[in-house]
């Protein structure tokens, strides 16, 4: 993907929140991760025993939805502590508005105690963010606990092997000591600035193992070397050392990827949607609830507009355009008219600054993006998302998938009402293919990067945006 289009990528809003993870097979780590299910469940517990005088099955059921919303927990032990507080008051504010409204639709939320409800939502994460400066604190005991820090080599001083460095000495909490780098090449084409010194060349590499006492060693050689791989396997066979490769992912690039295991056989992903498993339900599920409350709320707005559509102008009041969905599939996609035309045949031609076929009122609702409020049934229907990247016309998608390089990648995903591209300067009118070039790049980092921080980010965005924004008609 190119990324000259890019002034501030998914990746980076998502680096500004997220932390490294210290490994599931560190018990810092496990404790991270049980960290925050622990604390909701345990104030739960105690809140039901202070106001019930017990734990009853109503409140077992909370906790075990508590647990599956927030297992495993996130690492924040690596933040800031005022990154940490933030992170976890937002995280708490989704779960607990997700708790509620199933709450509210099944009525279930009648069999609790309101007193011990209104406590849980400011106890819960108040216990959250007690546990997590608690697990800093005790933090270099649990590690001296686990013995002495593990010495590792990193083999290859190239792009992955030098962030691979820098990571294991920023690390406040790694267990890993970094000895230096093994590499063949000659100096003068290795960076000067490496924050370990080179201890030899990769014929060496068997003798600096036991000579240094490594235990862990690190790969990080290009996947082109694979007889010199071979031959470093077939060396450290003498030696005691963990050996683990540090995959040159440069040489594609991945969306989505990740590793994976087909009958067993280990694979990695090169191109895969981000709403696999759990991610997918979270995504499903945050739509549901997201157009159910909006819809809720702007009817009576719906009923107005599609009156003032059906007065103004001839024609029907919604307009349906094929549009490609998941996978490449049509869909059909409501919005209100705003033309005196429906085109939806083989050429579509793109709405234009002052086009004489938007009609007056359709001028104001393309402005104001009102005329797109019918796609939240669209939403509920599972045809789209509210954050997706925006569907084009057949028409369109049939021209650009032969311009322009992993075009129909962005299908990899539902089709949203607002995108990470329209809300960095792509909406409206793409009347160039360096613009269209720009509203992918955008749609393809919003596919590596998701989150549902960056889908609630972009929403927020968009309502900021959608008043002022004038490039859309």
């Amino acid at each position: 993907m190119s990324k000259a289009h890019i002034t501030f990528s998914a990746a980076e809003f998502n680096r500004s929140t997220e932390h490294a993870s210290m490994g599931r097979d560190n018990l810092l780590g496990i404790l991270e991760t049980c960290l925050c299910p622990t604390a909701l469940v345990g104030s739960l517990w105690v809140l039901a025993y202070w106001f019930e005088g017990s734990v009853p099955p109503a409140y077992l059921l909370l906790a075990v939805l508590a647990f599956a919303l927030t297992f495993p927990g996130e690492p924040r032990l690596q933040a800031s502590k005022s990154g940490s507080v933030l992170d976890i008051c937002f995280n708490w504010v989704w779960i607990a508005a997700l708790l509620g409204l199933t709450g509210y639709a099944t009525g279930y939320i009648r069999q609790f105690d309101l007193q011990a409800l209104t406590a849980w939502l400011w106890a819960a994460p108040a216990t959250e963010i007690a546990l997590t400066f608690g697990l800093r604190i005790a933090a270099p005991i649990i590690i001296s606990l686990q013995g002495p820090k593990q010495r590792a080599l990193i083999v290859g001083m190239n792009e992955q092997g030098l962030a691979l460095a820098e990571k294991l000495k920023s690390s406040p909490y790694s267990r890993v000591e970094l000895a230096g780098f093994v590499d063949s090449r000659n100096t003068d084409r290795l960076n000067a600035s490496a924050p370990v010194p080179l201890l030899g060349k990769l014929d060496e590499l068997a003798t600096l193992a036991k000579c240094n006492r490594i235990q862990v060693i690190y790969l990080s050689l290009p996947m082109a070397s694979q007889p010199r791989i071979l031959q470093v396997l077939d060396e450290l066979k003498d030696t005691t050392a963990s050996i683990y490769f540090v995959p040159d992912m440069f040489v594609t690039d991945l969306i989505q990827g990740q590793p994976s295991a087909v009958c067993g056989m280990p694979v990695i992903s090169v191109c895969e949607t981000p709403f696999r498993g759990t991610n997918g339900i979270v995504k499903r599920l945050s739509d549901i609830v997201f157009s159910i409350g909006i819809l809720t709320l702007i009817a009576p707005v719906l009923l107005a507009i599609a009156a003032a559509v059906k007065f103004t102008s001839p024609g029907p009041i919604i307009f349906k355009q094929r549009r490609y969905g998941l996978d490449g599939e049509e869909i059909l996609v409501y919005k209100f008219r705003s033309m005196s035309v429906t085109e939806d045949g083989g050429v579509v031609t793109q709405a234009t600054k002052n086009d004489s076929r938007i009609t007056p009122l359709g001028a104001f609702l393309r402005k104001t993006s009102l005329d797109e409020l019918p796609q939240f049934i669209n939403v509920l229907q599972g045809r789209m998302s509210i954050v997706g990247p925006r569907p084009h016309a057949v028409a369109h998608n049939e021209l650009y998938r032969k311009l322009i390089k992993g075009y129909m990648v962005r299908h990899k995903v539902k089709p949203g009402i607002t995108g990470w591209a329209q809300v960095n300067g792509y909406r409206g009118e793409t009347d160039t293919l360096d613009k269209m070039q720009g509203r992918i790049d955008y749609d393809l980092d919003y596919l590596r990067n998701w989150s549902l921080r960056l889908d609630i980010h972009i929403i927020l965005r968009t309502v900021r945006l959608v008043a002022k924004d004038q490039q859309a008609y």
